[in-house]
């Protein structure tokens, strides 16, 4: 088994070398979103989880002037969060206003938004975590 000439060794490529975001603005990223999961833990008990937005909230106010990547983040979670309990409130209000009937629909459409939201909260939590800017599917923009 021979070893191949150096010339015959690609280079690495861009996406292999180190980010240039330093770890503690990655931590934090990664922490805003993680922090959405947190929210809806500790306030599912008093319902459906309506904290998930508190947590990004909180990061970005703290850390929007002094680490970019982080308010990006932040910013990006807040965002996604609110859509998330805009369409979750909107299918319970489908829901009492056609007396429960809706419920057909609403409660196999919670589960597919839960599991979503939980998938991409901690996609994009590891995307952070490894200095990429993640960005919601699906989302509302509504923090600029």
């Amino acid at each position: 088994m021979s070893v191949p000439p150096e010339s015959a060794v690609p280079p690495p490529s861009e996406s292999s070398t180190a980010s240039d975001i330093p770890a503690q603005e990655r931590t934090w990223a990664m922490a805003a979103h993680l922090s959405a999961l947190l929210g809806a833990l500790i306030t599912s008990s008093h319902g459906a989880g309506w904290g998930c937005f508190i947590g990004p909230l909180v990061v970005w106010l703290i850390k929007k002037d002094s680490m970019p990547f982080v308010a990006d983040q932040a910013k990006e979670a807040l965002n996604f969060n609110i859509s998330v309990a805009i369409a979750t409130l909107a299918l319970a209000v489908l829901s009492a206003i056609t007396f429960g009937i809706g419920l057909i629909i609403a409660i196999p459409m919670w589960v597919v938004i839960g599991v979503g939201w939980l998938v991409l909260t901690i996609m994009a939590a590891v995307k952070a975590n490894d200095g990429v800017r993640y960005r919601y599917p699906f989302t509302l923009r509504l923090i600029k």
